[in-house]
């Protein structure tokens, strides 16, 4: 019937499955075309015939007891069967189709040279007469030929039951049974075995790697000390083991390591596939290194630099990157996730193409809310953050800033490519589409690399930013998916800004752009108490404002739990001169205290964390007790002095100087650069304060005289403070001259100790 299981027997008794319940034949009326159907809970249901037939799941079960017994394996297909076993099936469908038409090919207009035959001759034999000379002629042929081709034991029942198959199904009929039969497991596998199999599968999880041959060694024990009596002879061998294993487990390729999470995985139920539906949804957080050299900024040297990009799992937009020197921090990643959430701004040299062109929300609209026009490309707030487990991102600060932006943190698997898989393809689309054309391309592999690409860079970090932040805006952002087209429209071609507007036009789009206090909640906090007259300390570092003198400062704040009595300060590591503190009164304000140690006017070069441990740790070495942070500044000017070049070397031989040359050059090159990290890291901090665009910095030639400018004001303001009377400017020497006559001696007094014989002579003489 419709079910394609043969005839439906339907006589009283007879057990169906309809849709997989269990339904018996209590009754029927052929009559009228219908019988009665009765489930195991005894409710009857009247049918009739031509519903059974149209029945889409229908099978007849010819013993109840079996009814729910699995109903075996796939179909099987003619791509089931070897190339040389396909050549001896159609060789036995050709004879019997030339038995029921007189042609090998079933067909007259297919004729081949001498058909038909004069026994096979449609127009002179009956099908019966053609049938028992094609058992005639097989049965004549060689043993051994009849045996290869599987024609000896066709007869002319044989021919008349392959007679109602035709095509396909006639192929698979004269195949051979026995290629292509369902697997009878292993009969050697026992109830025993098996349980050994399984036994020795849990004490493999949490043990390091081992063979299977030592795998085949354990089962034999847990046999012998369970089962004492069972035959040695019966276990089975390793090949059967290692066969067992593979058919159960699967390969077993994976590392240990990496085996032990899967499964913790699967059975903590997290394993499964995450479907992703909407824009902010997922977003996958990943750095590498960029492979183009640039200059920094203060001393024109060529530095490595890392990018780190946030990419939208939905529609694969880039909506932040980051550019750090060296390295980034969690500072940098935080930062980041907050630019997500903000429209970028359009920048100088941007067209009218490369402004907001989602449609349900005018620009105009858009560009009222943020205070600037907005830039073609997405914005929104994070719901899941998914990162790899590198240090930066399994940093406490930034997992604090995750939970303060509202997000999900959900690390993917270690050493899963699946799990962000789309952020590094986005890696290598954008070394293949943009890095690769640009100077100072370093290339993918040391081995790879031209001959001088330091000497090659010619663009800062700036411009780098520049050029990245224009490609995505108009290239990433227009480019086609291919394979990464949505389920919901195979075959058709998207970009992820057409993903973004069709996601606006399914299911809307919330336009929330934050303020500019979400930098502050991102940043680091400090549990902290206000000293009187001293402020608060940060890092080892004191930090005062004027308003901390406030009588409201002056006592424990009302904060109660793990942190009663303390205030919060929250600092950014990439510039230490100052921290941010939120006013109780106004939480919509922000103070800044500034660091102490801090000259009263004029301005101290940025230095970050790291510099600021630097001089804490010269403090300690040198025994010193400063009696507050003026103190240290001293110290910390020394240490950023020290990046100028030196312009004397000792007078040793010339080899030893070259060699000490060379590696003080390097010393000194990798301060320059650790010293331009600082600056850059200080601009990008000042323009996440502003939540505007970082400046174009100086040229950095004008750069490295900011450090010796520090150090000559404040040497100036040490000697200033050290001299108590003011100093009287003397007069030149022709007004003293004019004051008396030039020839006119002075009087000498007579009560004066120090006239001497000299003195009267010279007077005599005069």
């Amino acid at each position: 019937m419709a079910a394609g299981h043969g005839l439906l027997g339907m006589e009283i008794g007879s057990v169906l499955l309809l849709n997989g319940v269990e339904w018996t034949v209590t009754a029927a009326e052929p009559q009228f075309s219908r019988f009665v159907l009765t489930d195991r809970e005894g409710h009857a249901e009247t049918r009739s015939i031509r519903w059974l037939i149209h029945h889409p799941d229908v099978r007849i079960v010819a013993d109840p007891r079996a009814a729910f017994v699995p109903f075996g394996q796939q179909a099987r297909s003619s791509a089931d069967l070897t190339e040389e076993q396909l050549k001896r099936a159609r060789i036995r469908a050709e004879h019997v189709l030339e038995a029921e038409t007189g042609y090998r090919d079933g067909r007259a207009d297919r004729a081949r040279p001498g058909e038909p035959r004069p026994a096979y001759d449609p127009g002179r034999t009956s099908l019966g007469e053609r049938r028992r000379a094609k058992a005639a002629e097989l049965k004549a042929l060689p043993r051994h030929e009849a045996e290869m081709l599987g024609l000896r034991f066709m007869s002319e029942r044989t021919l008349e039951r392959l007679s109602a198959k035709s095509g396909d199904s006639l192929l698979l009929a004269c195949a051979d049974g026995r290629w292509t039969r369902r697997s009878g497991g292993h009969r050697s596998v026992t109830e025993e075995v098996r349980k050994a199999i399984f036994a020795v599968k849990r004490e493999c999880r949490n043990r390091s790697s081992i063979t299977m041959a030592a795998r085949h060694r354990l089962m034999h024990q847990y046999i012998r000390e369970t089962y004492p009596s069972f035959p040695v002879k019966d276990i089975p061998s390793r090949i059967t083991l290692m066969r067992v294993w593979q058919e159960w487990f699967g390969s077993g390729g994976a590392r240990a390591r990496y085996a032990r999470s899967a499964e913790a995985a699967e059975d903590a139920d997290v394993g499964r596939r995450l479907i992703v539906y909407r824009p902010g949804q997922v977003i996958a957080l990943d750095s590498t290194p960029l492979p183009v050299k640039l200059r920094e900024s203060v001393f024109g040297e060529a530095v490595s630099a890392t990018l780190t990009l946030g990419l939208d799992l939905y529609t694969h937009s880039a909506p932040a990157f980051r550019l750090t020197l060296e390295s980034d921090t969690s500072v940098d990643v935080a930062m980041l996730l907050r630019d997500v959430m903000l429209p970028l701004p359009m920048r100088d040299g941007w067209g009218q193409d490369m402004e907001w062109p989602y449609p349900g929300v005018p620009s105009e609209v858009i560009a009222e809310f943020a205070g600037h026009e907005v830039a073609a490309l997405p914005f929104f707030a994070p719901e899941v953050v998914t990162t790899d487990h590198g240090s930066v991102y399994k940093n406490h600060d930034l997992v604090e800033a995750e939970r303060s932006l509202g997000c999900d943190i959900l690390p993917a698997r270690a050493f899963r490519a699946s799990d962000k898989f789309s952020v590094e393809r986005a890696f290598s689309a954008f070394k293949t589409m943009l890095f690769e054309h640009l100077l100072g391309f370093t290339g993918t592999d040391v081995a790879d690399r031209g001959a001088d690409p330091e000497g090659d860079a010619v663009m800062s970090c700036s411009q780098m930013e520049h050029v990245i932040a224009t490609w995505i805006v108009k290239v990433w952002q227009n480019h086609r998916l291919g394979e990464y087209a949505p389920c919901w429209g195979p075959g058709e071609d998207h970009s992820p800004n057409s993903l973004f507007a069709a996601a606006m036009h399914q299911g809307g789009w919330s336009m929330q752009i934050p303020g500019p206090e979400l930098y502050y909640k991102v940043l680091p906090k400090h549990h902290v108490q206000i000293h009187p007259r001293r402020g608060v300390k940060i890092l080892g570092l004191w930090y005062y404002a004027d308003i901390l003198d406030e009588p409201r400062f002056l006592r424990p704040s009302g904060r109660g739990g793990r942190h009663a009595g303390k205030w919060v300060v929250h600092s950014d590591r990439r510039d230490r001169r100052q921290v941010f503190f939120q006013d109780p009164n106004d939480p919509a304000t922000w103070r800044v205290l500034r660091w102490t140690g801090l000259p009263p006017e004029g301005e101290v070069p940025a230095f970050s964390d790291k510099t600021a441990a630097a001089v804490l740790a010269t403090a300690r070495q040198r025994r010193l007790a400063p009696r507050s942070d003026t103190d240290l500044l001293p110290l910390l000017l020394e240490i950023l002095g020290e990046v100028a070049p030196i312009a004397q070397w000792p007078t040793q031989q010339q080899e030893a100087r070259e060699k000490e040359k060379v590696a003080k050059g390097k010393t000194q090159k990798r301060a320059r650069i650790a010293r331009s990290r600082e600056i850059s890291r200080a601009e990008t901090a000042a323009a996440d304060r502003t939540a505007g665009q970082p400046s174009e910095p100086e040229n950095w030639q004008e750069r490295t005289h900011t450090v010796r400018q520090a150090v000559t004001a404040d040497r100036r303001r040490r000697r200033e403070a050290a001299v108590t009377a003011d100093a009287s400017v003397p007069r030149h020497l022709d007004e003293s001259l004019k004051s008396r006559h030039l020839f006119l001696m002075p009087p000498v007094l007579e009560d004066d100790e120090d006239a001497d014989e000299d003195t009267a002579d010279t007077e005599e003489n005069v």
